[in-house]
């Protein structure tokens, strides 16, 4: 009996051992529930054991997980990146822009046809104190509209809200809200893209930036351990990215299936969600240009300085 308990306790540590080989060889990835989440979608479709997907509801939920190293590579907001790379606690490395602009001004009537148009106006948001704020005030400003009147709700669902009891209203809403907020109203349009004025902005500029909403972060440590995991998972990942741009029904049925936003909306607001994955060189104009801007305005926003060149993964300094 004694034998047979020896061989029946060897064998669950073998097995044991082997379930923590696997774990450890496994690349855990973990994204918000939106835009940053759905390129991704025909790579988790793939169930390749390879790597584990994790899809949360809030950023407050991601951010420990990269400092506790419970995983290895994440879809942050863009500004987030920043502060945690300027965190002592906390070594990341940025590896692409995942998603551009997704900020549009969404008016109840059709009186809004260009920023100008805003002045006097009251606007509903949410965001206050983080990147829509100050892409909102970047526009407005250059824009001379210095009277607006912003109405900062706490969720994006509130603005929606606002919006849809308001006859005359204007919100600025992300994606895909913008979208749920035309399929239940239809005298709604959308009136002003924000990355469209902000590339208007930069036209001119010697190193144009981009309207960024979010980028994908590695953590340090994993990428000097496995660099070949990581640069295997960025070339699945891009093909991902075009697959889903270019197959926007077929990505929609897995953005809902993955319960990132509902298939209907997905479906009309993949087009509208700038999904991109910019790496190298042009990844460096982008986000620094971007986090420069933001820096203008509050640097608590980037966590105190725009990062310094440790910040790029797989750029030369």
């Amino acid at each position: 009996m004694k034998h047979v308990l020896s061989i029946l306790l060897a064998i669950s540590l073998l097995l044991s051992l082997g379930f923590a080989s696997a774990a450890e060889d496994t690349l855990r990835v973990v994204a918000l529930k939106g835009p940053t989440a759905m390129g991704m979608v025909e790579l988790m479709n793939e169930n390749d054991p390879a790597y584990s997907f994790e899809i949360v509801s809030d950023i407050t939920m991601v951010t420990p997980m990269i400092a506790q190293g419970t995983v290895d590579i994440a879809a942050v907001p863009a500004n987030v990146a920043a502060v945690l790379y300027n965190n002592p606690d906390v070594d990341v490395k940025v590896l692409c822009v995942n998603t551009l602009g997704v900020l549009y001004i969404v008016e109840n009537g059709d009186t809004v046809h260009s920023v100008a148009d805003l002045a006097g106006r009251t606007i509903y948001a949410s965001g206050a104190g983080a990147t829509p704020e100050y892409a909102l005030n970047y526009i407005l400003s250059a824009a001379g509209v210095e009277d607006a009147q912003i109405e900062w709700k706490s969720e994006h669902t509130e603005c929606l809200a606002a919006l849809l009891n308001d006859g005359n209203g204007i919100a600025m809403l992300p994606q895909p809200f913008a979208t749920t907020a035309l399929m239940k109203n239809e005298n709604l349009r959308v009136a002003l893209s924000l990355t469209e004025e902000w590339d208007a902005l930069q036209a001119e500029a010697d190193e144009p930036s981009m309207l960024i909403t979010g980028v994908l972060i590695v953590r340090a440590e994993y990428a000097q351990a496995h660099p070949d995991a990581v640069n295997a998972f960025m070339d699945r990942y891009a093909a991902s990215v075009a697959w889903v741009n270019e197959n926007v029904e077929e990505a929609a049925a897995l953005v809902g299936q993955y319960d990132i936003v509902p298939e209907a909306v997905a479906k009309l607001a993949i087009p509208a969600c700038n999904i991109v994955c910019i790496r190298g060189e042009e990844l460096v104009v982008a986000l620094s240009g971007y986090l420069t801007v933001l820096y203008e305005q509050n640097p608590r926003a980037v966590g105190g300085a725009v990062p310094d060149d440790g910040f790029w993964y797989g750029v030369e300094p």
